[in-house]
């Protein structure tokens, strides 16, 4: 058989290896050592002669060729295999020892640049500006240069098409070192681009770019056949990862005793696997490889499981860091322990927030967080002023009712009671069975330790069953356990008959009724200030109606009670939000309030929004907006969100009120979100996921609370991500 020429550069596979991806060659052929990933087996690739010659010239290996076979024997661990693998082929740092494949694959890839990328800053103070990407032409023109890369390893700019097609001749730094003189940098970019070779240089790339554009590189057959073979694994990523979607944001494990397809105890995420196996003609074919042994690396493994994981959390904190830069204006909610001030602060830095946008803060009631002195919230504030502090609201009603039953003997002995009773009949199945065949509605609860206002559901059965709830304690009266006995006829005969326990029954029934409503509205996600002060207002007007006839009240439901046995027969600080922002909240207010009451509420804000000189906005320009705002607004806008909407419309001409409105709107009402953020790990860190890292816990926990972005996350460009981030993974890549 003739040798093809070395200009032809053309590959021919045995019919028995079609099914090996054709670009699965490069890395394991002709990639430098420093490159070529370990192979576990023995890898025998049938090619020409002149073609295998021409691989090895140009890399220094100490692979073998025997009548015309490239054959490779290389014995190195899985863990030792991944660390390899891993190169950016978009960092030009890796671009050493470059050879002719290699060379194809980048091109093939093309120039990458980084959006929002953060140049360091060199001794002089000076960086590279992405400014630079755009070639300004004497009549005006902007001209991008693509051929113009950064290295974010090496801090230098390269000339793409340079870098790759250089010859001995160029001595040009752009070809070769790269460019880091920030100062100068403009002056060689413009003399680089006019020189000869540069031109060149492009064409070459150019050239080259339109042959693989229309697969004259290699022989067509066998691009086709690799165009398949991409797809087929496209496919495959496709479902292992709305398998990883689904494990993820169901809170459930994904492995068992092994990882070996088709063995009992494998784990969900194998074993959904073969369920989609079974009626999947793609995941069947990728089955089929694995049990053969035609395919090595089947992204089955845990390994892969973890990388998919973080590269889905990645995405979705992304999507989040950009929405906040585009807010610009956030708030800080925390729900921990040590609540330590700079655990925030590192965080913000390392999510490149700025801490001066802050612009609310909600934690608990703990010292270490909301302390005046050193507590987190006092602390923010000695940074930036403007970073309002909002106590929880729910822990605040908590407290509340915490300090009412402590601060009161006969509250202590109530709940008390109430304990007492639940805790006769839980502690044994005869005495639930008791309980069940006279109580047949709603079933007794134990306390809260932390939630008080949940002492609701404990009260409720007995306020509501207190006849039927005794009926079953004189049954357990008559039973000939001596402790059961004595305990039942105490609970029956001096508590529930107790008129005085009745009563007060029906008081904390109403108390903790009316809390537990209003806390249950303020932890929702969506709730606003103006709607939280009213919902408090209502409680506080609640309290002090109940102060003056709420006994009398109570007297009356515990005579019938009483009745039904057949017996004898009372907030909290104003918050100064109100102050600060209630004249835009309240818009019957804002319409109706004097000019001069709005101008000193306006020069308020703006006093409170200033940091050093520098203010969120201008308090006299914002007084005349409002007045025209006030007007201006129709009378089917009812609160804040849609005086927000209505001056977006109105394409910002409002630009004080449009600050306004969004810093009020910032501050947090509530750190709701955050406890039931907090709540997700154990549901995720359970006992038998007890060895799970620290990393993997935190991008499940992500998955899972903002599992209504992982929906709408773009798959087919994470598939193009994941595939791109190695080398092995370019046979996936699309042509």
């Amino acid at each position: 058989m003739e040798k093809p020429g070395k200009n032809a550069r053309t590959l021919t596979l045995d019919n028995n290896l079609r099914r090996i991806q054709f670009s699965a060659l490069l890395p394991h052929c002709l990639l430098q050592s420093s490159l070529r990933p370990p192979i576990s087996e023995s890898f025998h690739f049938e090619t020409h002669q002149s073609a295998a010659e021409e691989v090895l010239n140009e890399n220094d290996n100490n692979n073998t060729i025997e009548e015309g076979h490239c054959v490779m024997n290389e014995e190195v661990s899985t863990d030792k295999a991944n660390e390899l693998f891993s190169v950016d082929l978009v960092d030009r740092a890796n671009w050493e020892n470059m050879n002719t494949n290699l060379r194809d694959l980048i091109v093939m890839k093309g120039p990458v640049r980084e959006n929002d990328l953060t140049f360091p800053k060199d001794g002089a103070n000076r960086h590279f500006s992405s400014t630079h990407y755009v070639r300004r032409l004497p009549n005006g023109e902007k001209y991008d240069r693509k051929w113009l890369i950064y290295s974010k390893s090496l801090d230098k700019v390269f000339c793409f098409c340079c870098k790759l097609f250089k010859n001995d001749g160029i001595r040009t730094q752009l070809a070769h070192d790269g460019v880091n003189d920030w100062k100068n940098v403009g002056e060689k970019l413009k003399i680089h681009e006019a020189s000869c070779d540069h031109i060149n240089n492009m064409n070459k790339w150019i050239e080259m770019k339109l042959r693989f554009e229309k697969t004259k590189t290699i022989d067509k057959s066998v691009q086709e056949q690799i165009n398949r073979d991409r797809e087929h694994w496209r496919r495959v990523l496709l479902r292992i990862i709305s398998v990883v979607k689904t494990l993820a944001e169901n809170n459930l494990a994904f492995r068992g005793d092994n990882e070996k397809i088709y063995q009992e105890n494998n784990g969900i995420f194998l074993s959904i696997i073969q369920m989609i196996a079974e009626f999947n003609p793609v995941m069947q074919e990728h089955i089929r490889r694995i049990k053969s042994k035609e395919i090595h690396y089947h992204y089955l493994g845990h390994k892969i499981q973890n990388e998919l994981i973080l590269m889905l959390a990645g995405e979705i904190k992304k999507i989040i860091i950009e929405k906040l830069k585009i807010s610009k204006y956030f708030s800080a909610i925390l729900d921990c322990t040590p609540g330590l001030f700079e655990e925030l602060v590192d965080a913000l830095n390392n999510l490149e927030l700025d801490i001066d946008n802050v612009r609310g803060q909600g934690y608990d009631n703990g010292a270490n967080m909301k302390g005046q002195h050193k507590g987190v919230q006092s602390r923010l504030l000695q940074l930036n002023p403007r970073a309002f502090y909002i106590p929880y609201g729910c822990h605040s009603l908590n407290l509340a009712l915490f300090d009412m039953s402590t601060c009161c003997s006969k509250a202590k002995s109530f709940f008390g009671v109430v304990q007492r009773i639940y805790t006769l009949f839980s502690s044994s199945t005869k005495r639930w069975k008791v309980f069940k065949e006279n109580v047949t509605s709603l079933t007794i609860k134990p306390l809260s330790q932390t939630r008080w206002e949940s002492h609701i559901e404990s009260v409720r059965a007995i306020r509501f069953q207190a006849l039927q709830i005794k009926k079953a304690l004189l049954q357990l009266a008559n039973v000939d356990d001596p402790k059961t006995k004595s305990e039942a006829e105490c609970l029956a005969t001096y508590e529930i008959d107790n008129f005085e326990f009745l009563l007060g029954m029906i008081i904390w029934y109403e108390v903790l009724n009316n809390v537990n409503r209003v806390s249950k509205q303020l932890q929702a996600e969506d709730m606003h200030i103006d709607v939280v002060i009213d919902h408090l207002k209502g409680l506080n007007s609640f309290f002090k109606s109940y102060r003056e006839s709420g006994f009398e009240s109570a007297m009356v439901d515990a005579k019938e009670i009483a009745s039904e046995l057949e017996i004898e027969p009372i907030f909290r600080e104003k918050r100064k939000y109100d102050d600060i922002f209630g004249f835009l909240f309240d818009l019957k207010r804002l319409k109706s309030i004097d000019d001069d009451v709005l101008k000193c509420s306006c020069i308020k804000l703006e006093n409170y929004l200033k940091h050093n000189t520098i203010s969120d906005i201008d308090g006299i320009e914002l007084f005349f907006e409002l007045k025209v705002l006030r007007e201006a607004i129709s009378a089917n806008i009812f609160g804040a969100i849609d005086v927000l909407d209505y001056i977006k419309k109105m394409n910002c001409c409002y630009a004080n009120a449009w600050i306004a409105y969004r810093v009020s709107l910032t501050i947090p009402v509530t750190v709701a979100s955050a406890e039931r953020s907090f709540s997700k790990l154990k549901l995720i860190k359970s006992y038998i996921r007890s060895s799970m890292s620290q990393e993997r816990l935190n991008v499940l926990a992500m998955i899972s609370i903002e599992k209504n972005m992982l929906d709408k996350l773009d798959v087919s460009s994470l598939i193009t991500n994941f595939i791109s981030q190695n080398v092995r993974r370019l046979n996936l890549m699309l042509a």
